[in-house]
């Protein structure tokens, strides 16, 4: 079975599937393993280090025609889906819920997608977890990118010309980023609050030495998958009264709240940026799922009339390149690990199990899940 990766093509993206270190435990499993030219250039690694693993350097063109597994950090282009035989297979991010035509296109071209977002949030599979090793990084990017435009200093100073208070940093869902994110924010010495609607969460965040703050919005909880219920219209709105004041007096807000499958809510309205103070920042983690915060642009900054920097990055995983693909590269291993036939030297997706059967797409030419499938049917 022929293992491939190929570079990324999506602007800015520096992340690489595939490291030397996970090339060489792919050969070891059995796998002929091959990589396009310069793949490792984004995070300083040569062609010469996959050789030495024991890959194949080869050119774009006849390495996806040649593909049995492409492994792939953003979702595939359509026009890389059309260059994959029937059979193949890819290993990486689809963003199966918004991106329909290349759902559609796998299926189409009989090609089975092994799709990370899907992957079950059990204890086992937490070593191919891929969301939640690429949100640990974005938390703790988004700390740094924050500190980077705030024009206030983050920890507490003493000194002859006077004492500087700490940066305040409301940190809005404690999931895996809004955890880093409090850990960071703490490891620089900024006074740290954070919200969630599930409460199970409070002792993770005070053990961390935030403040848990409390909002009286009614019932709340979580999925099976440990995922935030999505709140009801009112309970949102009586969410953001009561956020507000917190909002008011932070200078740094950074919001990670998404829904599964779902557009991310709006959380911090145009009315709460606008009673912020002037050189305050926001980081929306969620920009690319439809936003948290009003105003904010996946990819952009945008400075408010009142001198509010709203930063809605998507990318920041790949500011920190080398570590995002080292952990993403084993995220792909150990899913490829998983699924491997021993004997056969190929993977198993007949008679898939729990963590396969849960993430595998499309196969055979059908959609496989449920929650997808219904997401296309209503769109058709």
């Amino acid at each position: 079975m022929n293992i491939v990766a190929v570079k990324e093509t999506v602007a800015g993206e520096r992340r690489v599937p595939m490291t030397p270190q996970t090339a060489g435990r792919f050969v070891r499993l059995g796998a002929q393993v091959a990589v396009e030219s310069g793949l490792g250039a984004s995070i300083h690694v040569p062609d010469s280090a996959y050789e030495a693993a024991g890959a194949r350097v080869g050119q774009r063109e006849e390495l996806l025609a040649a593909a049995d597994v492409l492994l792939t950090v953003q979702p595939p282009a359509l026009d890389v889906v059309a260059r994959l035989r029937p059979g193949a297979v890819t290993a990486g991010f689809v963003d199966p819920f918004f991106n329909h035509e290349l759902v559609r296109a796998l299926a189409r071209g009989r090609v089975s997608a092994l799709c990370v977002e899907l992957i079950p949030r059990t204890t086992y599979a937490q070593k191919m977890d891929a969301l939640s090793s690429q949100a640990s990084l974005a938390g703790y990017a988004a700390v740094i990118v924050a500190a980077r435009h705030s024009h206030k200093a983050f920890p507490m100073m003493s000194t002859p010309a006077g004492t500087i208070s700490p940066a305040r940093v409301f940190v809005v869902g404690a999931g895996v980023a809004g955890l880093q994110a409090i850990a960071t924010a703490k490891r620089l010495g900024a006074r740290v609050e954070a919200y969630d609607t599930r409460p199970v969460v409070k002792e993770q965040v005070q053990s961390l030495g935030a403040k848990f703050v409390e909002l009286d919005v009614g019932e709340t909880g979580q999925t099976e998958q440990g995922y935030a219920k999505e709140l009801t219209p009112e309970q949102l709105e009586r969410q953001r009264q009561q956020m507000a004041a917190v909002c008011a007096n932070s200078d740094v807000i950074i919001t990670t709240a998404q829904v599964f499958g779902r557009r991310a809510p709006l959380i911090v309205t145009e009315q709460m940026v606008a009673g912020m103070k002037p050189g305050s920042v926001i980081v929306d983690l969620a920009a690319s799922t439809g936003g948290n915060v009003a105003g904010s642009r996946p990819g952009e900054v945008v400075v408010t009339p009142n001198g509010v920097t709203i930063l809605g990055l998507s990318d920041l995983p790949s500011s920190v390149a080398l570590d995002a693909s080292q952990m993403y590269a084993n995220n792909l291993y150990n899913l490829i690990e998983h699924a491997w036939d021993d004997e056969a030297k190929a993977l198993k997706l007949a008679e898939p199990d729990e963590i396969i059967g849960g993430c595998l797409l499309t196969h055979d030419g059908a959609i496989r899940d449920e929650r997808v499938r219904a997401a296309l049917e209503a769109t058709a």
